[in-house]
């Protein structure tokens, strides 16, 4: 399929037809990577970038000794 590169500001631009980017799971407002591999552009939807915070919703450190069973304490480590 051939599209047209056109000026867009300072910047050129191509629009992505709507089968292209169903098939590609492109929607409105999808951050994308772009990067030049010799002489082709790869256009490939952005890995999501998780906060701290967000994965933890939720976590108490009672819920968190469940998830670290080390056994009983032994040696130096045994707090009396």
């Amino acid at each position: 399929m051939l599209a047209q590169v056109a000026r867009w500001g300072n910047s050129l631009g191509i629009r992505i037809p709507k089968d292209v980017a169903c098939r590609a799971g492109l929607t409105e407002g999808a951050k994308v990577e772009i990067e030049a591999v010799g002489t082709q552009v790869v256009i490939s939807l952005a890995r999501p970038r998780y906060q701290l915070g967000d994965l933890l919703t939720g976590m108490t450190p009672s819920s968190m000794r469940d998830a670290f069973d080390w056994g009983d304490d032994v040696g130096r480590e045994t707090v009396e």
